[in-house]
C-alpha cells in the first residue's frame, strides 16, 4: 500500500460482499481456506480499528418477484432451482469461517452492485462514511459494479485482490492489474493489515 495512503477509520467502511458459502465453495475452490483467512484477518483488524464491517449478500424472496426476465444472470437463477438453493439456508448464509459479529451490518441485496435497491447508501451518509474498502466474490461481478458505482458517488475506494475471487483468471488479473487501479488503491490483505 502506497505509504501516502491512510485510513480515517470513523469514516471507512469495509464491504465484505457475497462471501456466502456455497458461493465461495464454487469460486475459491482450491483457495478456500486460505482466502477465507485472508477475509477474517482483515475483518478482525477492521472491527479491532473501529472500521464499521458491511457484509453484503445475495437474497431472495420465495418465487424471487425481485428478478425480471429481462436480466439475463438473475433470469436463468430464477429458472433454475438447483441455482436457488445456493442461496437459501445455510448455502446461501455467510460463510460461517467470516460469519458476522454483532455490530457488524448484513445487507440482503437483489442485484450484481451492493447499491442498487439496498439501503447501503443510506447507511453510509448517516455514518459521513467516505472511504469503501471492497472484496468478495466475484471480481468480475459484485465488485466490478459496486466499484464503479461507487467511484461515480465519489467515494474513496480501496479493493483487497487477494480476498477476491472469479472464476476467469484472465479477466480477474485484467481487472485487478488494470481497471481497478483507475479508480481504486489495489493491495494485497497483507498491505492493508500494514497499514491498518
Amino acid at each position: 500500500m502506497p505509504p501516502q495512503l491512510t485510513l480515517d477509520p470513523a469514516r471507512t467502511a469495509v464491504l465484505s460482499m457475497d462471501l456466502q458459502a456455497a458461493v465461495v465453495g464454487i469460486y475459491a475452490k482450491d483457495q478456500e481456506a486460505a482466502l477465507l483467512a485472508r477475509v477474517a484477518g482483515v475483518l478482525a483488524r477492521a472491527r479491532t480499528r473501529g472500521i464499521r464491517v458491511i457484509h453484503l449478500q445475495v437474497g431472495f424472496r420465495p418465487n424471487l418477484p425481485e428478478v425480471s426476465s429481462r436480466n439475463t444472470l438473475l433470469a436463468a437463477i430464477k429458472g433454475s432451482t438447483k441455482h436457488q438453493q445456493l442461496f437459501q439456508g445455510a448455502a446461501g448464509a455467510i460463510h460461517p469461517a467470516i460469519a458476522p459479529h454483532v455490530d457488524d451490518i448484513v445487507i440482503v441485496k437483489h442485484r450484481v452492485s451492493a447499491f442498487i435497491g439496498t439501503d447501503l447508501e443510506m447507511i453510509l451518509r448517516a455514518n459521513d462514511t467516505d472511504t469503501l474498502v471492497l472484496f468478495g466474490i466475484a471480481t468480475s461481478g459484485v465488485v466490478l459494479s459496486t466499484l464503479l458505482e461507487a467511484a461515480d458517488r465519489d467515494y474513496r475506494l480501496v479493493v483487497i485482490k487477494d480476498c477476491c475471487a472469479d472464476l476467469d483468471p484472465d479477466l480477474q488479473a485484467c481487472l485487478i492489474n488494470k481497471l481497478f487501479p483507475r479508480q481504486a488503491t489495489v493491495v494485497s490483505a497483507e498491505e492493508f493489515l500494514a497499514v491498518t
